[in-house]
């Protein structure tokens, strides 16, 4: 895994100008802690900073198809191909010679023998570009899910592109700026899939290429979900499915650096720890070790976050792995170090307050003893785990589902922000628009029944518009301490199938995941099989929302507040109210609101954003 960046510019020689590349690859050397690199031709500018995970010696990046002679081509890649061995041995068997054991140059090899054909015939998470010296073109490309992100930002005379945001914003040409469409975002939290909030900033569409030459820019879809009559019986899709997560699974664990699980003891993360566990022992390798994170202050009962810690050391020691858990206490959560260091991570103001900087912490505790780490993340969005999934009123409701029966998710928490800017805005319309967008993007399958297509356009909109979010989460805190998260059950095969599967089998006991649960019975105890679902742990300690509301409180009478342009005083008054005189419990519910009021104060003000 891996920071890639870059800059194109026809109307310049870029060899004079390598400051500007080096300020931008240097912006990612938490991506890739191992190696840098810099690659200038005459109109194109390549960055690498490498996260080294397989053939540690070789594969160092920008890497060009024959460095004793002009390029034909040089690419910049990031993320995982878990196939290259098999594509090694085609291209080996077409006349293409190696020079390393990475998956880079089989990418870059893969690209010379069938061009823009190339991604297709990939399996895993990556984002890559290739500089093609005979056309002078370049080539962004972005893995089906969009496991790894990759943002680029038009020029009058070419394109910067960068892993994120702040690899482009290092350029002069660049600017941190906050429009309309970019609060429309952030205050509606709808994911439009190539929004990157900063005016004049994209993200690359999972599953798509984008070209840049002299004259033009165009954009090709390589993959999509697709919609397939599903023929096979209940039994016959157990079993398929689980055939494709334990290959996806034994896939993903080959490194040449150590791996771990990051393990809650939910169905999810028990189930990739069984498996890699199993795999790592057929081959004689082991034992796998395993992660958890807990709080030193208990919770509420039957609310407790240490539940998730017992349940993981209970599976740990059925599976053998070598386990532990990394606590955390509300001084940990509250160090003005680590906060910074998860806003700068995320280059936005998005996330989900204290349990962004509890997985940055655990990650950057993990990355002490291991480079890999295999997580359960998209089971849910895939199987139907969440509530939603389960609740006509949100999977009928002419909104996301998860919108339903509550307030969107706002950055204006209790009316912190003006309370006429919904309206100026035109917040209302933007996620009305911005549905009827997704739905028009769901396959039809003729012949359907009104349950499968509506739970099918239900399963697209989490697939393809909430999952992102908790990817780039994931990526970007992982990414941040050098950490390398493999995520299985994004595993493109895996994803097809379970896709197409009908309501009535993934369902078929009328609980949540019904039919993974049935795939993984016999690997994953039956302690974990009927354990309820519970979120990712938030800390419920008094101490942290006191310190949160004491910061609030410094906002609040700080009049130079980046933030302060956005908010209505007597409204922002009467919301700091109801913070400051709220008990214990109750600050646990506005958390989310205030939180959001003070990331985007500090993201303002870190990042220098100019409102427009």
């Amino acid at each position: 895994m891996c920071g890639i960046t870059g800059w194109i510019d026809f109307g310049r020689d870029l060899r004079a100008a390598s400051a500007a590349i080096a300020s931008m690859t240097a912006t990612m050397s938490c991506r890739g802690p191992d190696a840098e690199g810099t690659w200038i031709g005459p109109h194109a500018a390549l960055g690498h900073r490498r996260l080294a995970v397989i053939d540690l010696e070789n594969g160092t990046q920008p890497m060009l198809d024959d460095p004793d002679r002009d390029p034909t081509a040089v690419i910049t890649y990031s993320g995982e191909v878990y196939n290259f061995q098999e594509l090694r041995d085609e291209l080996a068997a077409r006349g293409h010679r190696f020079r390393t054991r990475s998956d880079t140059e089989v990418v870059l090899r893969g690209y010379l023998e069938w061009g823009e054909g190339l991604p297709e015939r990939l399996v895993g998470m990556f984002a890559f570009a290739v500089w093609d010296n005979r056309d002078q073109r370049l080539l962004l490309v972005r893995d089906r899910l969009g496991v790894k992100p990759l943002y680029y930002y038009p020029t009058p005379r070419g394109v910067l592109f960068g892993s994120e945001p702040k690899a482009i914003l290092a350029h002069p040409e660049a600017r941190a700026q906050l429009g309309t469409t970019g609060l429309q975002e952030l205050m509606t939290w709808v994911n439009t899939p190539g929004q990157a909030i900063f005016e004049g900033m994209r993200s690359v569409l999972p599953g798509h290429v984008l070209r840049f030459d002299r004259t033009s820019t165009s954009e090709t879809a390589y993959w999509r979900l697709p919609a397939t009559a599903h023929h096979d019986d209940r039994a016959t899709t157990v079993e398929t499915v689980r055939r494709l997560l334990r290959r996806a699974v034994a896939g993903q664990t080959v490194a040449d650096v150590p791996l771990c699980s990051l393990l809650s003891g939910g169905l999810d993360s028990s189930t990739v720890t069984a498996y890699a566990a199993e795999a790592l022992a057929e081959r004689g390798e082991g034992p796998l070790r395993s992660f958890a994170v807990g709080f030193s202050r208990p919770g509420i009962p039957g609310q407790d976050p240490a539940e998730d810690a017992s349940f993981a050391a209970k599976l740990a020691a059925t599976v053998g792995t070598a386990h532990e858990t990394i606590t955390l206490n509300a001084a940990d959560l509250t160090d003005p170090a680590a906060r910074l260091a998860v806003l700068r991570a995320r280059d936005l103001p998005l996330g989900l307050a204290d349990m962004d900087t509890s997985l940055y912490l655990l990650f950057r505790t993990v990355r002490r003893h291991s480079t890999v780490a295999l997580s359960g993340e998209g089971a849910d969005e895939l199987f139907g785990g969440y509530p939603w999934f389960h609740d006509h009123g949100a999977t009928t409701a002419d909104t996301f589902p998860w919108m339903h029966h509550s307030a969107p998710i706002d950055v204006s928490g209790p009316s912190f922000l003006d309370p006429d800017l919904p309206r100026r805005l035109a917040l209302d319309d933007y996620r009305a628009d911005r549905y009827a967008e997704a739905v028009r993007e769901v396959p039809a399958l003729d012949g359907e029944n009104e349950l499968d297509a509506r739970m099918r356009r239900v399963s697209h909109l989490f697939l393809t518009r909430f999952m992102p979010m908790l990817l780039e989460r994931k990526d970007r805190m992982s990414m941040a301490v050098g950490l390398e998260v493999r995520v299985p059950f994004c595993d493109h095969r895996l994803v097809e199938y379970v896709f197409n599967v009908p309501w009535s089998t993934k369902s078929f006991d009328g609980r949540e995941k019904s039919l993974l649960r049935a795939a993984v019975a016999g690997t994953v105890p039956g302690f974990v099989l009927d354990r309820r679902k519970t979120p990712y742990p938030a800390i419920v300690d008094p101490a942290y929302d006191q310190a949160m509301r004491q910061k609030l409180g410094d906002l609040m009478a700080d009049s130079n507040a980046p933030v302060r342009p956005l908010m209505e005083q007597s409204s922002a008054r009467a919301a700091y109210a109801l913070v400051e005189q709220a008990e214990p419990s109750q600050l646990q519910f506005l958390r989310l609101g205030f939180e959001s009021l003070l990331r985007i104060n500090d993201w303002m003000r870190e990042y220098r954003v100019e409102l427009l």
